[in-house]
């Protein structure tokens, strides 16, 4: 039986790793596919645009936001993400689970637009590797760092309106937590498509067994 597609939101705080989790997802599954997000932030060495993000200045973000480009955006220490419309509808219309890495009040206006999104917050294992990785990318100064655990602090109060809470502290382990996540909401009753088809050919097949019974 064939479900129908849904958005799967990761929420998390700076430096949890829901980025690395979400990338990791799509790849091995061909059935997912990952939305990526505009921003008006730097690019960082490693990233490139079009893949990691559409890099994007104010004014360009200004336009995608008046021509009602965007599912959701909002501004993240100074810095404005937003969720392009176009590419969610896209892969929905091909029958992809869409995967995005947004922030929490993104993952609120993404729960308005569709109602059965599914939402998950990823969790740092400790405050301490927490802080660990976001002292590890280069492109933050000490400031930035603080700001972000600060940020953190609130983040964490929105964590049950979510769905599911998966802690990454080890990848694999992360990753087979959400693939259950996934499996199990994709056979949830009201997501298969026909299924009251389905289930008349079952009640048939059962039908026709007992009379042969007989």
């Amino acid at each position: 039986m064939r479900s129908r597609p849904f958005p799967i939101v990761l929420s998390a705080p700076s430096g949890a790793g829901k980025t690395t989790l979400a990338r990791a997802l799509v790849e091995r599954h061909e059935f997912l596919t990952f939305s990526v997000s505009a921003t008006t932030r730097a690019r960082r060495s490693y990233e490139r645009d079009g893949h990691d993000y559409f890099f994007v200045d104010d004014a360009g973000f200004d336009r995608m936001i008046e021509n009602g480009e965007m599912l959701e955006w909002a501004e993240v220490h100074g810095r404005r993400y937003g969720t392009p419309r176009r590419g969610i509808a896209e892969a929905l219309e091909r029958g992809q689970i869409v995967v995005l890495d947004i922030d929490v009040q993104g993952a609120r206006q993404v729960r308005a637009a569709f109602p059965d999104a599914v939402l998950v917050f990823v969790l740092p294992p400790s405050a301490e590797e927490l802080g660990r990785r976001l002292a590890a990318r280069d492109s933050e100064h000490p400031e930035e760092r603080r700001v972000r655990l600060t940020t953190a602090l609130a983040e964490l109060e929105a964590a049950v309106e979510f769905d599911y809470v998966v802690v990454n502290d080890q990848l694999e382990q992360a990753l087979r937590s959400l693939e259950n996540i996934i499996a199990a909401e994709m056979a949830r009753v009201k997501r298969v498509i026909d299924i009251e088809d389905s289930l008349d050919a079952l009640r048939r097949e059962l039908n026709g067994l007992l009379e042969r019974s007989h």
